[in-house]
């Protein structure tokens, strides 16, 4: 099975930058597509961004768009999401999800195989 550990939130100032690492383990990391979701308190659950298995990135939320960046490390297995400009609505529980097969993320799509415990990223006005 595949086991996916986050790392990387915390507390920031609105309009300063954090960057989440996904380490993954268990399975052949570059046959996954990987994605960030996040979930606030009272909110649905909402994928942010997605990639691909060689890199390619194929989905960003609107509400992200041009402020965070997807990437990831198949050497290290390892995907990242860099968020600049964070705004107090970006505070969220964000959650690291790995599937062997292509979704549509535009659909706002949640049934991912493998999911991280996730990580607590505050961002304080």
């Amino acid at each position: 099975q595949v086991q996916l550990v986050e790392s990387g939130g915390g507390l920031v100032q609105a309009g300063g930058s954090l960057r989440l690492s996904c380490q993954a383990s268990g399975g052949t990391f570059s046959s996954y597509y990987m994605g960030w979701f996040r979930q606030a308190p009272g909110k649905e659950r909402e994928v942010v961004a997605a990639i691909g298995r060689s890199g390619a990135i194929i989905y960003f939320a609107d509400s992200v768009k041009g402020r965070f960046t997807i990437s990831r490390d198949n050497a290290k297995n390892t995907v990242y999401l860099q968020m600049n400009s964070l705004k107090p609505e970006d505070t969220a529980v964000y959650y690291c999800a790995a599937d062997r097969s292509y979704r549509d993320f535009s659909s706002n799509f949640h049934g991912m195989d493998y999911w991280g415990k996730g990580t607590l990223v505050t961002v304080s006005l």
